[in-house]
Formats: C-alpha cells, structure tokens, sequence
C-alpha cells in the first residue's frame, strides 16, 4: 500500500511540474543528541586535509566504486565550446542534434572538470543528498525508476552531503549501508534506504544518534556486531572524506544536487521540475556518449 500511494504522490508531481530548489546548507540546522561519533571529528580534519592538498587524489577502498578519478582535471574547456565528437560518424548518427537544454539555463559546466566516484569505464551520474531533505525524499523514486531502465553503460552513484553534525552521522549512515550491502549483511539496499526516509520525514524518528540508527540496521536483519564491526571501520571513515571532497570540488550548497560525469553540475529547480531533471540526466549523458 505504501508503494501504491507512493507512486500516486510521483504521478501527481509528474503532472503538475513541480519546481522545486533543494535543501541548502543554510537550512540545514538540525544536529544529533550528545552522543557524537569519532568520525565527526575526522570529516573536519579532512575538510581541511583536502583544502591544503587539493590536487592530490584520496585512496579508498570501493564504495560504489568509490575511487575518485581525476578524468581530465587538467584540461580546461572554454565554457562556450561544444563538445568535440570523436569521429564524423558519430556526427551522422547523431544527425546534428538541437539540444533541448541550455548551458548556463538549466545546467552549469565545471571547468576544469572535476574527479568522480567510480572509474572511466562508464557515464557517472551523482546524486548529493541527505537523508534529512524533504526534496531528496520527493526526487527518490523518480530517480529510482529511472535507474531501473538507464542505460548500462551509465552508473548511477549516490554522495551525502554534509552541511552539518546530523547530516556527518547520515553519512556514516548512508556508507555503513553500502560496505553492509557488498558484503551482503544488507540484503536489500533500495528497500531499506526507503525506509530510512520513512523513517526521517514520516515517523519523526530524527536518526540524531548511533543507537537510533543501530536499531533501523537490526530491523533490517543486520546483526549488532556486524553494524559495530561496520559503522567504525576504516572503509567508512574514508568514504566519508572522499564525499566531502567531492562535494567542495562540485561546488555543493544545496541538494538534491546531480553531478554528470564529473563536468554537468544541475538540480530540479534549474531543469524546471523532477521529471524534467530526469530528461536532462538523460541528455547530458548522451552529450557525454557522444565524445
């Protein structure tokens, strides 16, 4: 029933064309409960690792590919220049497309381009989020059925954003999910992000603590001492900082923010609504393919 009605609220955004703009770091005021966690303490040490080391790389572990690759950070594209076509039959096939969106309209280049998440092998497609963020919520399942019949050779990865005390420990949260998930503690990753927005936007359960969030992992299956063994582990505190430097190099202040491929920065309220940000993922990705 939760899905029927879920579905119902998508379609009815669908229809009206929702604009929305995104939760910023301004809003973000909430923080958790005394309890703190030992990562808090070094996401801020990172901050200002990676400030005064901007150039070099972060080595981690795989966290949905978690490795963040310099594509082209050296090379600077003039903001106005197309994009180059690696052969005149690509020019062909793609019979000298008119593009529905517009630079400087309804997405901004990042020059130089910036690392992301995973590996060249595939089109990244980056979604910065909190948990905490009503739009986030509203955007999910858009995202999640467009990621259900995306194309193949596009990845889909998803980086917290960090405004602030709570949303560093929905980080710790969001990896502990990811490293439990490939290890396969977590048998089902969508199924229970889903519910950790449920629990957030409608029960009220805030998450401000690591025993409230300990409890959401056991109604998941995950057993206590494989949440201990993960929650504090090395591969979580590096993903963390590998987040918040990306997020400083993709300019974050607001989210839901999607990030293509390194180089497209964009949101809803810049495409004009959610299922138009799902066409323009979908153009910037073929511009992309393109090259």
């Amino acid at each position: 029933m939760k899905r029927l009605t879920r579905n119902r609220n998508l379609a009815l955004l669908a229809s009206f064309g929702l604009i929305i703009s995104g939760c910023s770091k301004e809003e973000a005021t909430e923080t958790p409960a005394e309890e703190t966690t030992a990562v808090e303490v070094e996401a801020t040490a990172a901050n200002t690792e990676s400030a005064d080391t901007e150039s070099e790389e972060t080595a981690t572990p795989e966290a949905e590919s978690l490795e963040v690759v310099e594509e082209s950070a050296a090379e600077t594209e003039p903001e106005n220049q197309a994009i180059v076509l690696a052969q005149a039959n690509d020019i062909a096939a793609s019979g000298a497309r008119n593009w529905k969106y517009k630079e400087g309209q309804n997405f901004t280049r990042m020059v130089p381009t910036q690392p992301t998440v995973g590996g060249a092998d595939k089109i990244e497609v980056a979604e910065v989020f909190m948990y905490s963020c009503p739009h986030c919520f509203d955007l999910e399942g858009f995202i999640n059925q467009w990621a259900e019949n995306k194309d193949p050779n596009v990845r889909l990865v998803r980086i917290p954003a960090m405004f602030n005390q709570l949303a560093v420990m929905h980080g710790q949260l969001y990896y502990t999910e990811v490293f439990l998930t490939q290890s396969g503690k977590l048998k089902d990753q969508n199924a229970f992000r889903e519910m950790v927005f449920e629990e957030y936007h409608r029960r009220g359960n805030r998450l401000t603590s690591e025993t409230a969030i300990q409890r959401l992992f056991l109604r998941a299956g995950v057993s206590e001492e494989d949440f201990q063994r993960t929650w504090g582990s090395f591969e979580v505190n590096q993903a963390l900082r590998v987040a918040q430097d990306l997020a400083r190099r993709y300019g974050v202040s607001s989210v839901p923010m999607i990030v293509v491929n390194g180089k497209y920065r964009t949101d809803a309220g810049s495409a004009g609504s959610y299922p138009k940000l799902i066409e323009l993922i979908d153009e910037l990705t073929a511009r992309e393919g393109l090259r």
